[in-house]
């Protein structure tokens, strides 16, 4: 089996030889990552203080950072007024002449590796941009109509990306989609059901009647609606927190959802235990996978923001992939 087929048939819990994993060389790494390009766009971080750097978004998002190693957060949302909607103009991000290095890139791949296409989120996370996070959270409750518009219109040119992407090639598309606090989701699940929840059915329609797969990442504790995502139609779910939802709870939804994981970084990974570690990773596999699939092996790929020497994750790949040789394992009899 090439990279490709491996991780189908871990999707498809169908049987993979081997453990799918996103880990760096010179481990196992079956993905092939690719984005969209804007032409006309470059971002560039300028000093605009001593300490501080800001740059704008193609969305029209100013984002700041005071240090030049984070990926910075909004400091002044494109849409800093409702009554500024109807001359809200989203970039042309659809267009053919974004993704020809897309499918190049697919073209160069040769089927080798599993493509999967960058989105910038789903709805919330982009409207949430616009309007900056606080400010949007409580526009949710207190300015349901201009919302429902934005998220409107947010969603139809994803829709129009997702189409564009499968034309190009790839296998899945993935959307970053930060749901949670370390409690609990940030809205009630009633209200994500109510106004975010059928966009995620459409959308992900939309990605399978073109051939294509869904991945979600999501940072935060959105156990809650785990069986709403899958229900939607979310292929993939990425946590880099595993235990914050609990792996006995993940296991619940074994077979119905793939999961794709590294060693819990806040919990496992600073523990320095490395007995700890290579259990988790064996746990993670054995609950959430195992040889039939719907485990891939995962590495948190920024050590420097989370304060980890990269020696622990490097344990954890060496366990995941000792313990992920499914074939091997079959053939010792385990």
């Amino acid at each position: 089996m090439n990279s490709r087929e491996i991780v189908i048939r871990t999707l498809t819990f169908s049987g993979p030889e081997r453990l799918a994993a996103s880990f760096p060389a010179p481990y196992w790494h079956d993905f092939l990552n690719v984005s969209y390009r804007l032409p006309e766009y470059e971002p560039e971080w300028r000093s605009v203080g001593p300490e501080r750097q800001e740059y704008v978004d193609e969305w029209g998002n100013t984002w700041a950072r005071l240090d030049r190693t984070s990926k910075g957060e909004i400091a002044r949302g494109a849409l800093d007024s409702w009554d500024a909607l109807d001359q809200l103009v989203l970039p042309d991000l659809a267009n053919p002449l974004n993704y020809v290095s897309v499918s190049e890139a697919c073209r160069r791949n040769a089927g080798d590796r599993f493509v999967i296409g960058g989105l910038p989120g789903f709805p919330f996370n982009i409207a949430r941009k616009l309007r900056r996070l606080d400010q949007f959270l409580m526009d949710v409750l207190l300015e349901p109509e201009p919302v429902s518009e934005l998220l409107r219109r947010i969603e139809a040119l994803l829709h129009e990306m997702i189409i564009a992407y499968a034309q190009s090639g790839v296998d899945a598309v993935m959307f970053p989609e930060d749901w949670g606090t370390q409690l609990a989701l940030m809205v009630s699940p009633p209200l994500w059901r109510r106004m975010f929840k059928p966009a995620y059915v459409a959308l992900c329609d939309t990605a399978h009647q073109h051939g294509i797969r869904v991945f979600m990442h999501s940072c935060g504790k959105i156990t809650s609606i785990i069986p709403d995502l899958i229900e939607s139609g979310i292929d993939l779910l990425q946590f880099d927190q595993p235990r914050l939802h609990g792996i006995d709870l993940l296991a619940q939804f074994k077979g119905r959802v793939t999961f794709w994981c590294p060693v819990d970084i806040q919990k496992t990974l600073q523990s320095g235990d490395a007995d700890a570690i290579a259990q988790e990773a064996c746990e993670l596999i054995d609950q959430l996978g195992g040889p039939a699939g719907g485990f891939v092996g995962g590495y948190y790929s920024d050590n420097v923001a989370i304060g980890l020497d990269p020696h622990w994750q490097d344990i954890a790949c060496q366990a995941f992939m000792r313990h992920g040789n499914y074939q091997e394992r079959k053939d010792l009899g385990q």
